[in-house]
């Protein structure tokens, strides 16, 4: 594959260099924001050698290379910018340059997803953690009194407990502020005078007077509604008074007033408010998954793919972190259904197909599928083809069906597909597998009944 032939052949087909505001690359994508998406040549650039597909989501062209090939065509591709060092162009920030195209619904899921999607390791950890815990007391690996057990609930349950903590530190660097103001007010939020959350279950919970107002001494463990709008209240307190105060002495002063302003705020109004907010929000979800499971599951299920679409799905990581701590993640098995079934669709696309450049494009992009990464499957095979994306939704509404059905909950957020079976136990990781199958079979059968006209070329 000769890499600078392909930029340049590429540049010319969106439109010209003046044409691309900003680039950069992901692992498998080149990520562009154009100023004018009429001028992209989309069937040409297809066609070009190594592209699996292109597509416009989130403010940015995307063009699909996969792993391995992306950072090489960046290369030369950059150079025909005229892009010397780094990824963008001078004076060009690319989050700020593809925020400026997106509706405010997409900013704002983009936001929260520029959040949660840094702290989701540390959750996958905690939840992979929470099923090896799961699977030793079931089998009785061990002396569940014993220092194994003890310290594996303590690894597990660690990320759970500080959670406002992460939360406060992503969410403050993402709304401008500082961020280890934002991890003090998380810390403020889960300090240890507060009765914790998690355990307080019927206790009574200890109130203090303040000025004659009753505030309640419980804390914020495993919440993420009450620390968000907290950290943004925090973020404006911190702009605001910092153009005000002397730079001679703002590192003294904006903290301080910040800390205290904010950490009176929390525990007075927003922190009792956003937890309110938070639970209506998982009490709706609860009611709507307990009586109609099924139904619940054959809707999210079919329809989180388009869901994708148009990449408000990034927002839902701030849903599924409220409901984890509480009931467990009975959302992510909904959206692993929906994520397999496109790789079962693909798959059937493979097989079916004559057109040599889908054949190479359709199986790589069918098993990245069935570890959790779409785009490629969809905006690469399915979306093109059109009834092979219909057929992935009759997929992913059956296994949605099932595992709603059979009340499978995840112990993080995150991973889907495969490797989603780590973060299951017991029953739940058979009626998992099962769910996977009946997605992905699903799919493959509906893709290859419906159909789709083949391309010439």
């Amino acid at each position: 594959m000769d890499y600078k032939d392909i930029a340049q052949k590429l540049v010319p087909l969106l439109g010209g260099k003046d044409n691309v505001v900003s680039a950069t690359h992901c692992a498998t994508r080149l990520r562009l924001v154009i100023s004018d998406e009429s001028q992209v040549d989309q069937s040409a650039i297809e066609e070009l050698d190594g592209v699996k597909g292109a597509f416009s989501s989130s403010g940015q062209y995307q063009i699909i290379f996969g792993t391995g090939v992306v950072n090489k065509v960046f290369q030369p591709f950059a150079k025909e910018l005229g892009i010397e060092q780094g990824e963008q162009k001078e004076g060009v920030n690319h989050k700020e340059a593809a925020k400026q195209n997106m509706n405010p619904f997409a900013r704002f899921a983009r936001m929260l997803s520029n959040i949660f999607v840094p702290i989701i390791p540390a959750i996958v950890a905690s939840g992979m953690l929470m099923g090896l815990l799961g699977l030793m007391k079931a089998y009785e690996w061990g002396d569940p009194d014993g220092a194994i057990f003890t310290m594996l609930d303590m690894f597990s349950s660690a990320a759970f407990i500080i959670l406002p903590i992460l939360i406060g530190f992503s969410a403050a660097r993402e709304f401008g502020a500082t961020p280890y103001l934002g991890a003090v007010i998380g810390g403020i939020m889960t300090h240890p005078a507060l009765l914790n959350a998690w355990n307080a279950g019927s206790a009574e919970i200890p109130t203090m007077d303040f000025f004659g107002f009753s505030i309640e001494m419980l804390g914020y463990q495993g919440t993420v509604i009450p620390v968000l709008l907290t950290v943004y209240i925090m973020s404006l307190l911190e702009k605001n008074i910092r153009k005000v105060v002397p730079g001679v002495i703002d590192l003294l002063v904006t903290p301080f007033l910040t800390v205290i302003l904010t950490g009176f705020a929390a525990l007075l109004v927003i922190g009792p408010a956003g937890r309110l907010l938070g639970s209506g929000i998982t009490t709706v979800l609860d009611v709507v998954y307990g009586t109609a499971q099924g139904l619940a599951g054959l809707v999210f299920g079919g329809t989180y793919s388009l869901i994708v679409l148009t990449g408000v799905h990034h927002s839902f990581h701030a849903i599924e972190a409220e409901i984890l701590t509480k009931t467990g993640n009975y959302l992510l098995p909904i959206w692993a259904m929906a994520n397999v079934a496109q790789g079962g669709a693909g798959l059937a696309v493979f097989f079916k197909t004559k057109n040599k450049k889908t054949k190479e494009i359709a199986l790589p992009a069918a098993v990245s599928a069935f570890l959790g990464i779409t785009e490629p499957v969809i905006f690469g095979v399915n979306l093109k083809h059109r009834r092979p994306f219909i057929g992935a939704m009759i997929g992913g509404a059956l296994g949605g069906f099932y595992v709603t059905f059979t009340g499978v909950i995840a112990n993080g957020i995150g991973l889907t597909g495969l490797p989603m079976i780590a973060l299951t136990t017991g029953s739940d990781t058979l009626n998992y597998i099962i769910g996977l199958v009946i997605a992905i079979g699903g799919a493959f059968l509906a893709t290859l009944l419906l159909g789709w006209k083949e391309e010439k070329k």
